[in-house]
């Protein structure tokens, strides 16, 4: 099975792609070339370069945020209470029409 996830630019372009469950949205993000996610660590949850805004009517929907992922989630470029890393976000059905927002920046 394959959920669709929609990136929302800071432009306010949007592309939804189809990213097969198991994957993380990171990884279904680098697939398909989304344009602000640079994912630098390849997904080992060592950096902030693949950090998005999830929409609030999301936010709740998803895995609680991990220890490990709160503290890089403070070096994120202005982080909010709906921020995520998305190399932990794995792709279930339940992520099926998920919304994102990509930030201005990595850092």
């Amino acid at each position: 099975m394959m959920a669709k996830v929609t990136f929302i630019q800071p432009d306010h372009r949007r592309r939804t792609v189809e990213i097969e469950n198991g994957y993380t949205v990171m990884q279904g993000a680098t697939a398909n070339n989304i344009a602000g996610i640079k994912a630098e660590c390849g997904g080992a949850c060592s950096c902030s370069t693949c950090h998005c805004y999830v929409e609030t009517t999301w936010f709740d929907r998803l895995p609680p945020v991990e220890d490990e992922e709160a503290g890089l989630l403070e070096f994120a470029w202005e982080p909010k209470p709906t921020s995520r890393l998305t190399c932990q976000l794995v792709v279930t059905d339940e992520l099926d029409g998920l919304i994102l927002y990509v930030p201005e920046q990595q850092l």
